[in-house]
């Protein structure tokens, strides 16, 4: 079903662009405008942070979208079925090579949509629209009816991408990504960038001078976050890395033990993950890692923190969770993981490794004050004893166990005398 879903489309586009060829009264004026207006988007899509797509879950807002609507608005609707094709091939070629078929779906969807806004434009009547922005009234309502286009395009191209990616992915929660202010600020930039564009086309196409800079800046200041959370995250998994996860380990526990609350604490470690590196290349096993990590993000609770803590090992803070909840917790992340297939490559009928789990659980009562490096080395204990009772099992430290170092102090002070003019030292205990 999903290879139909990216199938339809592209040959939808295809068939209309053709339709749409044959109907279409070409100009030399609107080449030119079309020229121009590729030539923007192809720059603006090449200087786009390749983070914008290493670092988003399938869905991916680099503004080259907003040099759709003017073409969508000014010229006929072959040149909105058109114009992604530049702008796709530049960001295959020079920014982000991502896999063919997902290219070209991208592209068929983004011309469906803005060929549909460019057709329901010329729906609205002059007196409210029409092919000039014209002054007073009409230069108000000929705004409404860009951003209503611009609004069915969007989403129209939105929810064809997000149904893609549920598609493939079942476990993505979408309104985690969508629904956040950082989302919301880059749609709100996204759309009002793309309206600013049309009436600066439509009032005079040589000002695009000037909204081809604002463009870049606007796009650098919404990177920002992004770069943020890069700093925050492993690169091979999406969690946080070990750093951040102590950092916000500590506060969590510092906030449970002023407030009563308990806390449990779990180290997760793959099996026999050598095995894999060894057998099927270091490359498997980087996807065998992001299919681990995928399954902590997408089991735990919004609140509990998962981070790599380095190799094939993964730390887990399981916030307001007793130690039964822990292990209930995790023997259903060892059950689900064991019984996960994990392709070696993209192809449909690629081969799949079966892999595992062991886990060590620690908790920390109500009441109880416990430090972050104690319970990480309980935790460590109980993994290694799930380790020698023959790996994908779950086990917990006792919760009378505590890792101490106690000093005598009257048998390891150390006076050191040394002699006023620095010739000789002794040390005696």
């Amino acid at each position: 079903m999903l290879r139909w879903y990216v199938v339809v489309p592209s040959v939808a586009a295809v068939t209309a662009a053709s339709f749409a060829a044959r109907y279409t009264n070409w100009h030399l004026r609107d080449l030119a405008l079309f020229f121009v207006l590729m030539c923007c988007g192809m720059i603006s899509v090449a200087s786009t942070p390749r983070i914008m797509y290493t670092m988003s879950a399938g869905l991916t807002r680099d503004f080259s979208t907003v040099w759709m609507i003017p073409v969508a608005v000014i010229l006929p609707p072959i040149y909105s079925l058109l114009m992604p094709i530049p702008l796709i091939a530049v960001m295959q070629l020079f920014v982000h090579r991502g896999i063919l078929h997902r290219a070209v779906f991208t592209a068929a969807s983004i011309s469906l949509s803005y060929a549909l806004a460019s057709v329901v434009f010329r729906c609205f009547s002059p007196s409210f629209a029409g092919g000039s922005v014209g002054s007073g009234a009409h230069a108000f309502t000929w705004v409404v009816a860009v951003a209503a286009c611009e609004i069915i395009a969007g989403r129209a191209q939105h929810f064809l991408i997000v149904g893609a990616v549920k598609m493939s992915n079942p476990r993505v929660r979408i309104w985690k990504m969508e629904w956040n202010r950082e989302a919301m600020e880059g749609l709100f930039a996204e759309t009002d960038l793309g309206i600013l564009l049309t009436l600066v086309m439509a009032l005079s196409p040589g000002l695009i001078v000037l909204a081809l800079p604002t463009v870049l800046l606007v796009r650098r200041f919404l990177v920002h976050p992004l770069l943020v959370a890069q700093s925050r995250v492993d690169s091979k998994t999406g969690l946080l890395n070990v750093s951040t996860w102590e950092r916000e380990a500590e506060a969590e526990i510092s906030r449970s033990m002023r407030m009563g609350n308990q806390l449990a604490l779990a180290l997760v470690d793959i099996d026999h993950f050598k095995v894999v590196n060894d057998t099927y290349g270091h490359l498997v096993g980087d996807r065998v890692l992001r299919a681990v990590a995928d399954t902590l993000s997408t089991q735990l609770r919004d609140y509990d923190r998962a981070g790599r803590f380095g190799g094939e090992e993964f730390v887990l803070l399981l916030a307001q969770a007793s130690e039964d909840e822990a292990c209930r917790v995790a023997e259903r992340l060892r059950s689900y993981i064991a019984d996960m297939e994990v392709p070696i490559t993209d192809a449909p009928d690629a081969p799949c490794v079966r892999i595992t789990i062991s886990i060590g659980v620690t908790a920390m009562l109500p009441g109880h004050t416990r430090e972050l490096t104690d319970m990480l080395a309980a935790a460590d204990s109980a993994l290694y004893e799930a380790k020698q009772a023959g790996r994908n099992r779950v086990c917990v430290a006792p919760r009378d166990q505590r890792v101490e170092l106690e000093v005598g102090i009257a048998d390891t002070v150390a006076v050191v005398e040394v002699d006023p003019a620095g010739a000789s030292s002794g040390l005696s205990r």
